[in-house]
């Protein structure tokens, strides 16, 4: 009988340091940075200083997961808290909360940098052509405030410290949605914009360059959402013309565009591969998987274009009544809409692609689900491709 509990007790030591060992091996991120705008901002504009005022403050923005106001723009959560939850990791907080609260540790999991309306590159680059840029929280920005991090928590030099940032995910983006939105919206061409394309792979590849050096060992890069797709841009470039649209409504001369940028991006992460093999750099295809929403609609449960919070106009989006403002209100499903304000999505949406990168072939190269916890979080839909 004692020989028989030794070789039980034997048994189990064996498969607890073997599941141990193995959850180690396939899921190795001890935490998540995170650098963006809107599509990823927790709250650090909602909480900068001096204040700022941005329709996202004010309900029903975070009605649906919150039911109060964070600073995200959405009805509930972003790409960036599904990732975490997928991962296993607490709640996104804003850099900014933990920052006026005494700071952040390795055991929080997240430090999340991104600022709603950021732009890749500084605010001076738009001033000098005319562009109005109401903040400059840019990526470079947001870089000197990951360095003070880091150096509150450790020695950047030390060995501990680098294997920390090593096991971390790096989240670099959406970022340079801004640099193209701002000028779009005080009408530049589509040319002079265009223009401004080499400058923003530019940025994003000297901080990549930056947080590599820093000890990065993976870094997640998304590219651009289609704007041709978003009720604010449907609104702006609205014509009879017909062959400005593609057979779901959306704009083809603006979404080509989204591609020609994404196609420099991911150009941009080959030339890196290259240069550090030793590094996992991935591109997330959060155009193609968004794509994939519009395309086929009613296969996801949404209704299609049309925004849920907002008043008036064939896409439900008005720039004088926005989502936000007294007397706009939201649909009563935000689930059955991908377009929340008519420049973000709903929460449903962004679950969607979320799901779709990490689990799906929305990622190149793909990444590892091996690590992941439940990804339904109580949805009966899930990303079909």
């Amino acid at each position: 009988m004692r020989r028989v509990m030794i070789i039980v007790i034997a048994f189990m030591l064996i498969t607890y340091f073997s599941l141990t060992s193995s959850k180690s091996e396939s899921c190795p991120y001890s935490s998540i940075f995170s650098f963006g705008d809107s599509l990823a901002d927790t709250g650090n504009l909602y909480l900068s200083s001096p204040p700022l005022s941005d329709n996202c403050f004010f309900p029903p923005y975070g009605e649906t997961f919150f039911h109060n106001v964070t600073g995200r723009c959405s009805d509930g959560r972003l790409i960036i808290d599904f990732i975490a939850e997928f991962l296993g990791m607490p709640s996104v907080k804003p850099y900014l909360e933990k920052k006026n609260i005494g700071g952040w540790s390795w055991k929080d999991g997240v430090a999340n940098f991104a600022v709603s309306g950021a732009t890749a590159m500084d605010s001076t680059f738009f001033q000098e052509r005319g562009v109005p840029v109401k903040t400059n929280y840019s990526l470079s920005v947001q870089l000197t405030w990951f360095k003070e991090l880091l150096s509150t928590i450790c020695n950047s030099s030390s060995q501990s410290c680098h294997e920390e940032v090593k096991n971390s995910l790096f989240l670099v983006g959406e970022i340079g949605g801004n640099d193209f939105n701002h000028p779009l919206v005080v009408g530049k061409s589509i040319a002079e914009v265009k223009s401004y394309v080499p400058n923003v792979i530019d940025t994003i590849s000297s901080i990549t360059k930056e947080l590599i050096g820093l000890g990065a060992h993976t870094l997640m890069i998304p590219g651009i959402l289609p704007f041709g797709c978003s009720a604010n841009y449907l609104t702006i470039y609205e014509t009879k013309v017909e062959n400005q649209y593609d057979k779901f409504g959306c704009l083809k001369w603006l979404n080509e565009f989204i591609e020609y940028y994404n196609h420099k991006l991911q150009m941009e992460l080959n030339k890196f591969r290259a240069l550090h093999p030793h590094v996992n750099i991935i591109y997330v295809d959060y155009y193609n998987a968004a794509m994939t929403l519009y395309r086929r609609p009613a296969k996801f449960g949404f209704i299609g274009l049309e925004t849920c919070c907002g008043k008036g106009g064939p896409y439900n989006f008005n720039e004088s009544m926005k989502c936000g403002d007294p007397g706009v209100k939201a649909c009563d499903d935000p689930s059955k809409y991908i377009g929340w304000d008519g420049k973000h999505l709903t929460e449903a949406a962004y679950k969607l692609i979320a799901q779709a990168f990490i689990k799906g072939p929305y990622s190149l190269p793909q990444f590892s689900s091996q690590c992941l916890t439940n990804t339904n979080f109580g949805y009966t839909r899930t990303f079909k491709y």
